[in-house]
């Protein structure tokens, strides 16, 4: 039988047995599933002892434990170079673990990888290793736009996470032209086996660093997991992670390469880290990145590290920690952020939409939870930012966003406020302090009236001076568009 069909026989298994994010879940109850997301897998093998096809499935595929031969399509997940035999067992070759919508509404596929190296396990990670899915891949699963798309790039494919959701039914159901690059020929082969087991067909894949394997082509959609991590010269390289390019540079150099490969109007995502210099904010660093690529961007740090949390986070996650090189290669990461002036290293996304106007470009610290999927709305966090870098007190309506509360703050039973916030309740959930000219706006803005007949009725009602008021509008309420407070209603 070939590979091919035996991983066609092994999704039959896979979706019989209820191998989903949903049954999984659902197995192993709320403890043992936030024990498996920290990576320990003790409570979840006394959830699936029990037996059956689900359970043994997640056993040998998920927890990476062995398992009666007598599995359902056993033959077929040999065959299919899953799992082999010993003696009266299966043991496991690679780990499949389930994907679920970037929605929360149903199933993406599988996603084949290899062996987790859990701590403790006495087990070593190889150069080529292909990661599989994990809170990253998430994350930028979620922040892509929704929009229909024709073409797809997956740059730095991995074992295929961000091509499968690509695909996704729920989120854009007009199939589109997947292309798939890695600069690792096993993580090809093993996206492969993610694309059959998913059914997901035409893929194109092809080997290649950055966007070298695309040199004369544009896409709608660009989405990349890169290798973005900031690992010292020498020693072992990575490449799920690490580039072998110095400092940040790989990230800097594909967001300044988007844009010839993007079609008019398409977006690029991407995760990066970015490196915090001493004395040169890291703002202005990745904004140059931004403004030098000629799209719409908005950039985001998540999280950021300093040079000791970050060496020690990667070091865990090559399973160097407690091993005999552990302090050489701590000294190294160290010694390369002491020469670079290196004081953190800053994480997040980036998004970019090529556009032939002047560039919007916005660079931000998010540290809060926002709503899920940013890609949802991310198309409106862009088209705030032209409206904003645009915006006239004379040019067209407000509108107050939908989710926007206003609260007063001061002491109780004061007459005035002394201070007065509009926050978001949804999307990005944002706070900013604003005055009575902007509270009021807000409590009236239904983009059906001018605003400048806005802000002279608010005048009048508080005794301002109407010159006045515009200008303060005029200098206050491009941010608050920026911010997704108000929206920007075009004349007819």
């Amino acid at each position: 039988m070939s590979e091919h069909r035996a991983l066609l026989s092994v999704r039959a298994a896979f979706e019989e047995a209820g191998y989903t994010v949903e049954g999984v879940r659902a197995l192993l109850g709320p403890v043992a599933g936030g024990a498996l997301a920290r990576d320990e897998i003790v409570p979840a093998c006394r959830a699936t002892g029990d037996g059956g096809a689900l359970a043994a499935f997640v056993r040998l595929f998920w927890l990476q434990v062995p398992v009666p031969a007598d599995v359902p399509a056993a033959d077929d997940l040999v065959a299919a170079g899953l799992a082999e035999r010993d003696g009266d067992a299966l043991r496991p070759l690679l780990h499949v673990e389930p994907l679920e919508s970037v929605t929360g509404l149903g199933h993406a596929g599988w996603a084949v990888s290899d062996l987790k190296v859990r701590p403790g396990s006495g087990g070593t990670v190889r150069p080529d290793h292909v990661v599989g899915a994990g809170g990253a891949s998430a994350s930028l699963a979620r922040l892509v736009v929704h929009s229909p798309v024709d073409s797809v790039l997956d740059l730095g494919t991995g074992c295929g996470v961000q091509a499968l959701h690509a695909a996704e039914p729920w989120v854009r159901p007009r199939p589109a032209a997947i292309t798939a690059t890695d600069v690792n020929p096993r993580a090809l082969a093993l996206a492969s086996m993610s694309f059959a087991l998913s059914g997901l067909d035409g893929v194109e894949l092809l080997a290649g660093s950055l966007l070298e394997p695309v040199a004369d082509r544009r896409f709608d959609l660009i989405v990349s997991n890169p290798p973005f991590v900031v690992a010292p010269e020498g020693g072992t390289r990575y490449t799920y992670r690490e580039s072998g390019m110095p400092g940040d540079d790989f990230c800097r150099r594909l967001v300044l390469g988007a844009r010839d490969h993007l079609n008019p109007g398409g977006h690029c995502h991407l995760l990066a880290n970015w490196l915090h210099v001493a004395g040169t904010p890291w703002e202005e660093r990745v904004g140059a990145w931004a403004e030098e690529s000629g799209c719409d961007a908005w950039i985001v740090q998540r999280d950021v590290q300093d040079p000791a949390e970050y060496a020690e986070l990667w070091l865990r996650d090559s399973a160097e920690a407690g091993t005999p090189e552990y302090r050489r290669r701590y000294d190294a990461w160290l010694d390369s952020f002491e020469r670079g002036n290196v004081t953190g290293v800053g994480f997040g996304w980036i998004t970019l939409r090529r556009t032939d106007a002047v560039p919007a470009v916005r660079v931000e610290e998010l540290r809060h939870a926002v709503d899920q999927p940013v890609g949802a709305y991310a198309d409106d966090v862009l088209d705030g930012l032209r409206a904003a870098r645009e915006f006239s007190t004379g040019w067209g309506n407000l509108r107050t966003a939908d989710g926007v509360v206003q609260e007063q703050l001061g002491p109780p039973g004061a007459a005035d406020p002394e201070r007065i916030l509009l926050r978001q309740t949804t999307r990005l959930r944002r706070a900013a302090g604003v005055d009575t000219i902007e509270a009021a706006l807000a409590g009236v803005c239904d983009g059906t009236l001018p605003l400048p007949r806005l802000l002279d009725a608010i005048a009048r009602l508080l005794g301002l001076d109407p010159s006045q008021t515009e200008a303060h509008a005029a200098a206050v309420l491009p941010e608050l568009v920026a911010d997704g407070f108000f929206t920007v209603v075009p004349p007819d």
